[in-house]
C-alpha cells in the first residue's frame, strides 16, 4: 500500500458520555445505504441529532473499514480555505512539505478503506463539496458520511433527511407505560432522572411530559435543555412556561423552517431563564473556537462572577465541561453569537479574545525557551482552534493587519518546531499579502516564513523572502532582523550543498546575535547548524566542541528541542569517529526528544542516524528496515535529506552496505516492511521498544499488510480479482496492485500458493 505522509492509530471517534436514545432502525439504515452510496449526507436542524447519528453510525461500521472510521469536527474552523488541513489533521497524516493539502489526503487515501464523517459543513459548504468530490475520485475505498443543514449537492450524494424524535399525537391519551415507545419522552426521561434522581415519568405525569416534548417538535436538543430545568421547576411549571414562550409574540420569526424555529424559541426560552450574568456570558463565550479554560473565559468574558456564571452554565447544560476545559455545543454558539452581535458587545469581546491569545502566543514564544518547552507545546496544540480564530479575526477586521502579522511570526516555534509547517505557511503567506508596507512586523514574519519554506524545500521563495528582510534590515538598521534572516539564509544554503558559503552566513549571524544579546532555541539553532556544516568540511573536533556548549547551554535553560538536534549533531560526530555506540546513544536521546514534540524532522533525522550506525555496525536488516521507515515521514517532511549531497551521503552509504550485506531480495523486503509501519512503529522499532519479526518471505508468519491478509483470505476463499473488488469496495486494479503485492511479498508464483498459505495461517491463531 503506497503512503503519502505518515499516520497514527485507526481511527479517532470520541467516547459517548451519555446514552443514546432512539434512532436505532436509523443507525441501521444509514449502515446500509453507507454500503450502496459512498457519501451519504445527514441533513436537519441544528439540536436535532445529526452528530451523533453520524458518531453512532459510525462507530458501528469500525469492523467494516480495516483503515479506521474517523470524525473532522469542523463547527470551529472559520477559514474555508483549511478544511483539507483540518481534514489531513483529524486523521493523523502528517504532511508539511508544501504540496496542496487536497493532493495530499488524495495520494494517502487512495489505497486506503476508510470512513471519514464530515461534522458541520454548512458553514464552509463549498469547500467540503469540492474536497468531497476530488477525494471520492482519488479513493474508490473512501465512504464518506457528512453532517450538514444543507446538502453538498454532488451528484454521488444520498441525503438522509434526520428527523425530530418520534412522539405521541396529540388528543389520544397514552396507555400506562405506553411512554417507553417514545424515544422522545425516554430522552426527556433520561435527562431529568439525571439532574433530579426522584423524577420518573409516571401514568400520571406521562402526558404532561409528552406535552412538553411536542411542544419541542421532538428536538432532542432542545428537550436536554428543558429536561434539566427540573433542577429548578416542577414539571407542571416547565410545560406552563414553555407553553407561554411559544405564544410569546415575536418569540417565532417568520420564515425559516418551522422545527428550526421551535429550536430557536427553545433555546431563546432556556437563555432567558438563565440570570443577567449568565446571559452574558453565554453569548461572550461564543467567540471561542474550540474549547476554553478559566483563564481565557475570565480574560475574554469579564464581568461579573465569571466562576459562578460558568457553574451556573455547566448546571444548565448549555456548557460542557471535559477535562479542566468548556465548550459550548455548534447550535449554542451560534445562538450566543448572535446574542452578541445584538448586545453591541461584539468588537469589544473579540479584542479580548485577539489580545487573549496574542498574549498566550507571546508568552509561550518566551518560555518556549526554558524547562516549560513540553508543556508550551501541549498548551499551543489545545489552543490551535482558538489561534486559528484569532489570526482570522485579524486578518478580516480593518485595522488588525499588523497584529495578524505578529501572532503569525510568534508562533514560529510552533509552526516550524512542531512540526506544522503546512498552515504555518498558510497564515503568513496570507498575513505578508495583506500587509506589504515593510515594518519591524513583517520583517519578521518574512524570515520565519523564510525558515518554514527552507524546511518544506521551498529554496526558491526562501531566499526571496529572506533576502527582501535583510534589504529592510539594512536600510532600516534593524540589527534583529539582520540577525535572524542572515541565519536562515545559512540554512538555506546549508540544505542547498552550499557549505562554505553556510559556514560563514552561520558565523556571522552568531557575531550579530551575541551582540545583541540574544539567546534562545533559535541562537542555539546557529551554533550547531554551523557544527553541521564543520562536519561536511571535514572539521569533528569543532562540531562537536560547538553541539557540546549548545547542549551545555540547554541543560543550563531546561532547554531541550533545540539541545535535541544538538544531540543529532553529536551522533554523526561519534559515527564519524567509528563510536558506533555512542552515536546509537545520542540517536535514540534525541529520537525520544522530538517525540515529545512531535518534531517530524527531528524524528526522521534520528532514525536516519540510527540507521547510518547500525550499517556501520554490520546490522543490515535492522538498517535497512529503518530507511525503510523513514520513507514515509520524508514524504511528509519534504525532499529526502532535503534534496542535499551532504546530508544524503550517509543515507546512500548505509542503503549500499545493507543492500549488499543481505542481498536484493532481502534487502527489499526489509524497506517494504519498514515503509509499513506508522509514525509510533517507526519510532518504537528504532528505539528498540518493539520486537522485530523476521524479514517477508514464505516461512514467515505474517508479513503482509491488515488490507493483504483480507485479500489473501478471499484468494483462499475462491474469489476472482473482480470479486474481491467487488467486496472490498475498490477497483479491480487496485485489487489487481494487493495480489501482487501478496505474490512478490511471499516470493510465490500462483494464487494456489497464496491461498494455501492464508489457510495455513488461519489455522495457527
Amino acid at each position: 500500500m503506497g503512503k503519502t505522509g505518515v499516520t497514527c492509530g485507526r481511527g479517532n471517534l470520541p467516547a459517548e458520555t451519555t446514552s443514546f436514545v432512539g434512532r436505532r432502525s436509523e443507525v441501521a439504515e444509514v449502515k446500509d445505504l453507507l454500503t450502496r452510496a459512498r457519501l451519504v449526507t445527514l441533513t436537519g436542524v441544528g439540536g436535532v441529532g445529526k452528530t451523533r447519528l453520524a458518531v453512532q453510525t459510525a462507530a458501528g461500521l469500525s469492523r467494516a473499514f480495516p483503515d479506521g472510521v474517523w470524525l473532522v469536527e469542523l463547527a470551529g474552523l472559520q477559514d474555508p480555505a483549511l478544511v483539507a488541513h483540518t481534514v489531513l489533521e483529524a486523521l493523523g497524516v502528517h504532511d508539511e512539505t508544501g504540496r496542496a493539502p487536497a493532493h495530499v489526503l488524495a495520494e494517502h487515501l487512495r489505497d486506503r478503506r476508510l470512513l471519514v464523517v464530515l461534522d458541520n459543513c454548512e458553514h464552509v459548504l463549498e469547500s467540503c463539496a469540492a474536497l468531497a468530490h476530488d477525494l471520492l475520485r482519488a479513493a474508490p475505498g473512501l465512504r464518506l458520511l457528512a453532517t450538514s443543514r444543507e446538502r453538498l449537492a454532488l451528484a454521488a450524494e444520498h441525503l438522509w433527511p434526520v428527523s425530530p424524535l418520534p412522539l405521541p399525537e396529540p388528543g389520544r391519551p397514552l396507555p400506562g407505560g405506553a411512554w417507553l415507545r417514545y424515544p422522545a419522552l425516554t430522552l426527556f426521561a433520561e435527562r431529568a432522572a439525571a439532574v433530579d434522581p426522584g423524577f420518573a415519568v409516571t401514568a400520571e405525569n406521562q402526558e404532561r411530559v409528552a406535552q412538553v416534548c411536542r411542544l419541542l417538535a421532538g428536538i432532542p436538543l432542545a428537550i436536554e435543555l428543558a429536561a434539566v430545568r427540573l433542577r429548578v421547576l416542577t414539571l407542571a411549571e416547565l410545560e406552563s412556561g414553555l407553553g407561554d414562550c411559544f405564544r410569546l409574540p415575536g418569540t417565532v420569526k417568520r420564515g425559516g423552517e418551522p422545527r428550526h424555529q421551535t429550536l430557536l424559541a427553545a433555546v431563546d426560552w432556556s437563555f432567558r431563564l438563565c440570570t443577567p450574568a449568565e446571559r452574558r456570558l453565554w453569548a461572550r463565550a461564543s467567540v471561542f473556537a474550540g474549547g476554553f479554560d478559566l483563564p481565557a473565559a475570565e480574560r475574554v468574558c469579564a464581568g461579573e462572577d465569571v466562576r459562578a456564571g460558568l457553574a451556573g452554565l455547566v448546571e444548565k447544560s448549555v456548557l460542557i465541561r471535559e477535562a479542566g476545559r468548556f465548550r459550548l455545543l455548534e447550535p449554542l454558539r451560534q445562538f450566543g453569537r448572535d446574542k452578541l452581535g445584538e448586545s453591541g458587545e461584539a468588537a469589544a469581546v473579540l479584542r479580548a479574545m485577539r489580545d487573549h491569545y496574542l498574549d498566550l502566543a507571546v508568552r509561550s514564544e518566551r518560555e518556549w525557551f526554558g524547562p516549560a518547552q513540553a508543556e508550551t507545546f501541549r498548551r499551543t496544540r489545545l489552543e490551535h482552534a482558538n489561534l486559528r480564530a484569532a489570526l482570522d479575526y485579524c486578518l478580516t477586521t480593518p485595522g488588525e493587519l499588523e497584529t495578524g502579522l505578529r501572532l503569525a511570526s510568534t508562533l514560529w516555534f510552533y509552526w516550524a518546531g512542531c512540526g506544522v509547517f503546512g498552515e504555518g505557511r498558510h497564515w503568513l503567506d496570507r498575513a505578508l499579502a495583506l500587509s506589504p508596507a515593510p515594518g519591524e512586523e513583517r520583517a519578521k514574519a518574512l524570515w520565519v516564513n523564510g525558515y518554514v519554506a527552507t524546511l518544506q524545500g521551498d529554496n526558491a521563495g526562501a531566499v526571496a523572502m529572506l533576502e527582501e528582510c535583510r534589504t529592510y534590515a539594512r536600510q532600516t538598521g534593524d540589527d534583529v532582523a539582520m540577525a535572524y534572516a542572515t541565519h536562515r539564509l545559512g540554512c538555506n544554503l546549508l540544505v542547498g550543498d552550499d557549505v562554505g558559503d553556510a559556514k560563514a552566513l552561520f558565523e556571522e549571524a552568531q557575531v550579530r546575535y551575541r551582540k545583541l544579546g540574544e539567546l534562545n532555541s533559535n541562537v542555539m539553532l546557529a551554533g550547531i547548524e554551523l557544527a553541521v556544516a564543520l562536519i561536511f568540511l571535514g572539521d569533528l573536533d569543532r562540531a562537536g566542541e560547538l553541539c557540546e556548549e549548545a547542549c551545555a547551554t540547554g541543560v543550563a535553560h531546561g532547554e531541550q528541542w533545540a539541545q535535541a538536534y544538538a544531540v543529532f549533531v553529536q551522533a554523526l560526530v561519534a559515527l564519524g569517529r567509528g563510536d558506533f555506540a555512542r552515536a546509537a546513544e545520542y540517536g535514540r536521546h534525541c529520537l525520544r526528544v522530538k517525540r515529545k514534540f512531535h518534531d517530524l524532522l527531528g524524528i526522521v533525522l534520528a532514525i536516519e542516524a540510527l540507521a547510518w550506525t547500525e550499517s556501520a555496525r554490520g546490522h543490515w536488516e535492522p538498517a535497512a528496515t529503518m530507511l525503510g521507515s523513514a520513507q514515509p515521514i520524508w514524504q511528509a517532511v519534504g525532499f529526502p535529506m532535503f534534496g542535499s549531497r551532504y546530508f544524503g551521503a550517509p543515507h546512500g552509504e548505509c542503503e549500499a552496505q545493507a543492500r549488499r550485506g543481505l542481498g536484493e531480495g532481502p534487502f527489499d523486503a526489509a524497506v517494504r516492511r519498514g515503509r509499513e509501519f506508522g509514525l509510533e512503529e517507526a519510532i518504537a522499532y528504532a528505539l528498540g521498544d518493539a520486537t522485530p519479526s523476521p524479514a517477508p518471505g514464505p516461512s514467515r508468519s505474517t508479513p503482509l499488510t491488515d488490507r493483504e491478509q483480507e485479500v489473501a483470505l478471499l484468494i483462499a476463499d475462491g474469489r476472482s480479482n473482480q470479486e474481491i473488488a467487488d467486496k472490498l469496495v475498490i477497483s479491480r486494479r487496485t485489487a489487481e496492485g494487493h495480489v501482487n503485492r501478496i505474490l512478490r511479498k511471499l516470493e510465490f508464483d500462483s494464487r494456489s500458493q497464496v491461498a494455501a498459505w492464508a489457510t495455513a495461517q488461519v489455522s495457527r491463531r
